[in-house]
């Protein structure tokens, strides 16, 4: 996949193009050519990434521990036995923030102490990490890193620190809701929806899905995950802004894109218009609320689905992810400029 456009490598080869990055009272922002991005204090994250004016994020990112409820998952009393995870999905507590500018530790930068910097800092790399406290027992602890490169690339470095004690986990992944319901996605990976133990029938290669389909299944649940992908692109045409609603007919119609590709190894994804919390909520399809978002979720780790006898035995050991070890993946956000 072509990300970048002529110009922006032309002024990245000549050694131009670097990071402007602004340590604010309440956020920390960075831009570049093409794209901004805004990282926040009080939530905890990522808060912002504009890329060529259009905004991907409608919520702060946030590590995801839960898959809504299967067949088998029931069956089996498996979310029964690790309910926690399901708390510990819908609250986080930031416990401590680190800065580097081109690998130097910016600590002290919070206000008043951001008055030292004195204006916008130049730099060809900004790494920021966030340190997570989930709502189990005995608590989790999660690390997310976002180390921003100067076409805009986002590396992301997810470390959940296992603990003696807490239970198997449904997933493990980071949690990304976009403001407007996607047109597509594209992806390198294996064909249809596949989980680790549901992975024999896929054949692997790049796919196009139209819309952000969602199984019918009688009772909604889990559904959509796709194992073993190189890359991913979500397509969109929609926004929430009011000014890019008032362009031409033209222009609202195109089509943007945001990719996610893998770093050292291939990742899993979801890509739906609903979080896991809201399939859990509905018993019959029509509970469902209407589809007005994306979340994708990029996993490190996915819990096998079973169905050995009738939804009730547990899934195989291969297949579980212990909570009491670490899990570590990484994968990077890559701005998709338009092609005109």
């Amino acid at each position: 996949m072509d990300y970048t456009d002529k110009q922006q490598s032309e002024n990245l080869k000549n050694g131009d193009g670097k990071l402007g990055v602004v340590f604010g009272d309440v956020v920390l922002g960075v831009h570049g050519e093409g794209f901004e991005y805004l990282f926040s204090y009080a939530a905890g994250g990522m808060v912002s990434l504009v890329t060529k004016g259009r905004e991907w994020l409608y919520r702060a990112p946030m590590p995801t521990f839960w898959r809504a409820t299967t067949d088998n998952d029931r069956g089996s009393k498996f979310s029964f036995h690790s309910s926690m995870w399901l708390g510990a999905d819908l609250f986080l507590k930031t416990e401590r923030i680190k800065v580097w500018l081109d690998g130097e530790d910016m600590d002290p930068f919070l206000a008043p102490d951001n008055n030292r910097f004195g204006g916008e800092q130049e730099a060809r790399e900004l790494r920021v990490a966030f340190s997570y406290t989930a709502a189990t027992v005995p608590k989790a602890q999660v690390e997310v890193s976002y180390t921003v490169k100067q076409d805009g690339k986002i590396q992301v470095d997810v470390h959940y620190c296992g603990k003696k004690g807490l239970p198997e986990l449904p997933v493990f992944g980071m949690r990304f809701i976009m403001p407007t319901k996607a047109d597509g996605f594209r992806y390198f990976g294996l064909s249809g929806e596949t989980y680790p133990d549901r992975m024999a029938g896929g054949i692997k290669g790049e796919w196009e899905i139209e819309g952000l389909p969602v199984t019918p299944y009688l009772v909604p649940q889990d559904c959509g995950v796709h194992m073993d992908t190189d890359w991913l692109e979500i397509q969109r045409s929609s926004v929430l802004a009011n000014e890019r609603r008032a362009l031409g007919q033209r222009e609202k119609d195109k089509r943007f894109s945001l990719g996610f590709e893998k770093v050292d190894v291939p990742f899993s994804f979801s890509c739906l218009p609903y979080t896991a919390e809201e399939l859990e909520n509905a018993t019959h399809q029509e509970e469902l609320p209407p589809a007005r978002r994306t979340v994708v979720c990029i996993l490190g780790a996915v819990r096998g689905v079973g169905g050995i006898d009738s939804w009730g035995s547990d899934v195989e050991e291969p297949w579980h992810i212990d909570g009491e070890k670490d899990i570590r993946f990484s994968f990077a956000i890559v701005p998709v400029w338009d092609q005109d």
